[in-house]
């Protein structure tokens, strides 16, 4: 992907924000955008700021018009994601738990956000050569592998996300063969969202937001049009819908 174009959604986040900076480092890149709601300067020539609300279909749509005047994206990456916020959202434990305006609000963040970026966003990927889409998922969104129950709310809406990333990876294909649009699992990341969670955690299984970064670009890196519409781990192998 040298001298290519890159569009990093979530920059504002510990995984977003590493991303950025991997995308930097590796030279690969002349230009590189950072969307987040609230957008901060980058010390960096290839990087612009964008101003991204994935819930405002205005800004993405004003996001994706100053994109196109450049030309268009070889790599998105859309690394937003909700699971908890104070004592207002947590993770469900039982059913009696179970809020429709918790839910409405963790599915509007993990499924339906994600899905007004693919209706903006997705058009700009490069039809004649390989682009790629990633939308960070969560292995607690497969069914198949759910063998816990709880976290109602995080889990469908993860699932749902999913199932959205192979809706678009369909329809991208009949125009542009060459894409591959694909959900990941980034591991446990050590980042606010996961750190109510990590007493649980074995330290070999939390991940720097650096390390999961790296990881992510390299599982990229080997994903073929074959894969699209598929769901990885960080490790590239992959997970069970």
């Amino acid at each position: 992907m040298d001298g290519k174009r890159a569009l990093v959604i979530g920059s504002g986040g510990g995984i977003g924000a590493a991303l950025i900076d991997r995308l930097v480092a590796s030279g690969r890149f002349n230009r590189i955008y950072a969307g987040n709601r609230r957008p901060h300067s980058w010390h960096h020539p290839n990087v612009t700021s964008l101003t991204i609300d994935i819930l405002d279909d205005a800004t993405l749509a004003e996001a994706g018009r100053q994109i196109a005047r450049d030309g268009v994206l070889d790599l998105v990456i859309v690394a937003t994601g909700l699971l908890h916020r104070g004592t207002d959202i947590r993770p469900e434990k039982c059913l009696r738990q179970l809020d429709a305006s918790v839910m409405a609000e963790v599915f509007a963040v993990n499924s339906i956000g994600p899905a007004l970026v693919a209706k903006h966003i997705l058009p700009l990927l490069g039809r004649r050569q390989r682009a790629v889409a990633i939308f960070l998922s969560a292995r607690v969104g497969s069914i198949a592998d759910n063998r816990l129950g709880g976290w109602h709310s995080y889990r469908a809406s993860k699932a749902a996300l999913n199932a959205l990333v192979r809706c678009f990876a369909i329809e991208l294909a009949r125009n542009s063969p060459d894409a591959i649009v694909a959900a990941l699992h980034p591991g446990t990341v050590d980042t606010p969202l996961s750190q109510p969670f990590q007493a649980r955690i074995a330290g070999s299984s939390l991940f720097s937001a650096d390390h999961s970064a790296a990881s992510i670009l390299a599982v990229i890196d080997q994903l073929a049009p074959t894969d699209s519409g598929g769901f990885f781990s960080w490790d590239g192998r992959p997970i069970p819908f």
